[in-house]
């Protein structure tokens, strides 16, 4: 009983399954493509012919706006792109089949940029440009930060909507700055005074008071300023002539002589001193003081840019300052010294390795006097007892010299430092020899291998002044 039911579902089965064809049989089926869609790129403003695989009997875009087509003839298609954009466009041949497929990238047209690009900087070979969508994709390496503004503005001019900066600034960034200060100073001075004062038994008669050498006492006697370096006495019987005498001819030189270095990437900014600071009490609230910190020595700012093909532009603010004890002030139980400062601030553009000085920094101060007493010291020959002659002279020369260099990473074993020159003596070498270094002896090979690698002959009386190896910059 069950296979007979069984045979009779399969039977309608087959006789329904012929039905559905039968049916069919009038009708056409569904037109599925499987072309592999081919991927075209076209720039704005610019076209192209197509040439169809058999006779074309429709065309369709997916975005009008961004492309415009034309049939030439039944096998020929004219593309032209408007806009930036993608667009889809079908092509029908006979018995409305599907008979090509095409994927349209339109992009913003950078051949122009290119060109540009390669007038105006044409030593940067590594600068490429690439459209995405509606933006300018610039990437690559320049020479320079310059070269990579220069890129970006002519690119932002070109692109629809923005610019994609990809771009890296090759070659060295890092700028070494060398700067040599050097200040002279001279001072001459030439002072005499002359004092006289006549005693009679132990009283004061007559006296002159000129720069202060001498100030009358009771009982007869005088207070002697510091000044007085000479005096002399003549005596007869109970009176006596005394003379003060304040001469002096001082010749004094000073030389100051700086030498910082510093190292900075490109585009930053580094300082340096050399010196120290100095408490100044501000007042601050309710009856409190405050101290703030002035700085004062040999101080460096800086702020390097590399340009490209070895030049630098430097922006440069060296200073000079020390204490000024003649002009200090007194607050509050506090003594400040003024600070006398010289300073320069400049920009300017080199080599590497050239150099650039800021002189001309000079001051010259003269100062005299002549101080008489009335009368007497109008006197010719005698007027010179009663009158003194002060002539005092300052001389300051300051000059800035800066070298910067592009600084590349040093390699380890190469790096000296000022200490490894230096040996500790033994004990013959100190206290026999008074030898302050070691190595004395050829027997100590250790002190010649250690010397060798610093670069030195004797320790400290060989080369100095710069621990940096010459392939560090360039």
């Amino acid at each position: 009983m069950n296979v007979a039911r069984t045979v009779s579902h399969l039977i309608l089965g087959i006789l329904l399954l012929c039905l559905l064809a039968t049916a069919a049989r009038g009708q056409q089926p569904a037109v599925v493509s499987a072309l592999t869609p081919a991927r075209l790129e076209m720039a704005v403003g610019r076209s192209l012919v197509l040439q169809a695989p058999e006779e074309v009997e429709r065309v369709a875009l997916s975005a009008p706006e961004a492309a415009d087509i034309l049939l030439l003839s039944s096998r020929q298609i004219y593309l032209s792109a408007k806009k930036s954009g993608a667009v889809n466009l079908t092509v029908w041949g006979r018995g409305d089949r599907i008979v090509a497929v095409y994927e349209l990238a339109v992009t913003p047209d950078v051949a122009p940029l290119k060109e540009i690009l390669h007038r105006v900087l044409p030593e940067e070979k590594g600068i490429h440009v690439q459209a995405t969508g509606e933006s300018v994709t610039v990437s690559g390496t320049a020479g320079s930060p310059a070269a990579v503004a220069h890129a970006l503005a002519l690119a932002e001019s070109y692109a629809p909507k923005k610019v994609i900066n990809l771009l890296t600034v090759g070659g060295v960034q890092q700028v070494m700055l060398e700067v040599r200060v050097a200040e002279m100073t001279r001072t001459l001075a030439r002072r005499l005074g002359i004092n006289l004062y006549y005693a009679f038994k132990g009283q004061l008669l007559m006296s002159t008071f000129l720069n202060g050498l001498t100030l009358p006492q009771t009982g007869g006697t005088v207070a002697l300023s510091e000044n007085i370096n000479g005096q002399f006495r003549i005596l007869d019987g109970n009176s006596s002539w005394t003379g003060f005498i304040d001469a002096l001819k001082e010749n004094g030189v000073i030389k100051i002589l700086a030498e910082p270095n510093l190292v900075c990437l490109s585009g930053e900014k580094a300082d340096f001193l050399a010196g120290g600071e100095i408490p100044v009490p501000v007042p601050s609230g309710l009856g409190t003081v405050a101290i703030e910190w002035k700085p004062f020595g040999v101080g460096l700012a800086f702020r390097p840019t590399v340009l490209g093909g070895g030049r630098i532009s430097v922006e440069v603010k060296p200073e000079v300052s020390e204490l000024d004890y003649s002009n200090k002030i007194d607050i509050q139980g506090f003594t400040i010294p003024a600070i006398r400062t010289r300073r320069a601030t400049t920009m300017v553009e080199l080599d590497s390795g050239q150099s650039f000085a800021i002189a001309g920094l000079i001051n010259d101060n003269m100062r005299e006097a002549n101080n008489r007493f009335p009368v007497l010291g109008d006197v010719p020959v005698l007027g010179t007892l009663f009158s003194s002659k002060e002539y005092q002279r300052n001389e300051t020369e300051l000059v800035i010299i800066v070298t910067p260099h592009l600084a590349k990473p040093l390699d380890q074993a190469a790096q000296t430092l000022p200490t490894d020159g230096f040996l500790e003596p033994n004990d013959v070498e100190y206290y026999l020899f008074g030898d302050l270094e070691g190595g004395r002896f050829q027997s100590r090979p250790a002190a010649a291998a250690v010397r060798q690698k610093a670069g030195t002959e004797g320790g400290f009386d060989g080369r100095y002044g710069s621990s940096l190896p010459a392939d560090g910059v360039r």
